[in-house]
């Protein structure tokens, strides 16, 4: 089963993308801040990281560099309210960004785009 990190500093966000990958067949790891997500990283192996950009103390754009440097094998989802031009957006997938999310998402849409990411 494959594992996910969902980070964000909103509870409600967290519980209900956790509920829904759940019952996509996903196994979920829930993390409430970057420096969380950073920490629970070295106690645990993700395939996929859904991580909010904003968020107080350390940022999103913080903790995607962080992980990205450190263990560029793991796949991470930027999830947010900031729409971003398609020209920046190819940045960050050429930077290694699997994908980018806005939100509100629909519980189809996000399962479709994690499978097929995790399909790769």
């Amino acid at each position: 089963m494959k594992k996910i990190m969902v980070v964000d500093n909103e509870p409600d966000i967290v519980d209900l993308t956790r509920t829904v990958l759940e019952i996509g067949g996903y196994n979920v790891v829930p993390a409430y801040s970057g420096e969380e997500c950073l920490k629970k990283l070295d106690e645990e192996k993700v395939d996929l990281i859904l991580l909010d950009i904003m968020m107080p103390g350390m940022s999103g754009w913080d903790v995607f560099n962080r992980i990205n440097k450190k263990s560029p094998e793991i796949k991470i989802v930027f999830m947010s309210v900031l729409e971003i031009s398609d020209k920046r957006k190819q940045v960050l997938l050429d930077e290694g960004l699997a994908d980018y999310i806005m939100k509100p998402f629909d519980k189809d849409t996000l399962l479709d785009r994690v499978d097929n990411i995790l399909r790769d």
